[in-house]
This record gives C-alpha cells, sequence and structure tokens, in this order.
C-alpha cells in the first residue's frame, strides 16, 4: 500500500488508467503512453475525457451520471485489450 505515487513513475506501469479527467492527471497519462478510462465529475473534466477519447486514447467518457460497474467494466476491457487504443495512446 503507497500513500502516495508520482504519476511519471505509475502510470507507465498501469495496462491502463482509471481516473476523473483533471487536466493535470489527463496530462499526465497521454505522457504516460497508456490507455486511459475517464469518469469525469465536474468543471473541466468533460472536455479533457473528450479530447482523450478523440484522440484515440481512450474509450468515450463515463460521466458519474451514468457511471456503472458495467460501463467501467467494459470500458477497462476496451483499454486493456484493444492493440489500436494502445498504439494511439502510445502515440498521442
Amino acid at each position: 500500500m503507497l500513500d502516495q505515487a508520482p504519476h511519471d513513475w505509475l502510470f507507465p506501469r498501469m495496462a491502463a488508467i482509471v481516473h476523473h479527467g483533471g487536466s493535470g492527471t489527463t496530462g499526465a497519462a497521454l505522457a504516460s503512453g497508456r490507455p486511459q478510462v475517464i469518469c469525469p465529475f465536474v468543471a473541466d473534466q468533460p472536455f479533457w475525457a473528450a479530447r482523450a477519447h478523440a484522440a484515440g486514447a481512450a474509450p468515450a467518457p463515463l460521466p458519474q451520471r451514468h457511471l456503472t460497474a458495467q460501463g467501467l467494466a467494459t470500458a477497462i476491457g476496451q483499454a486493456t485489450t484493444e492493440k489500436a487504443m494502445a498504439r494511439r495512446a502510445d502515440r498521442a
């Protein structure tokens, strides 16, 4: 268990990154070259989630009001198995 882990250390070690879609976290996820699943809640998060999806580095965003266990599982499955998404995330 970790109290904290820097994004630049943690994210490259992950198969996919699930996060809220803040600008800093989205930028760190893009810099890591890993696919991401974004569940936006407020403010600019829907914008960054849409941008990551448009770049092909993430499945469609899962806004809080539509977030379900099945939807999250499906998105994580996409992010971890779709080779084209992994390639696009690596180039983003």
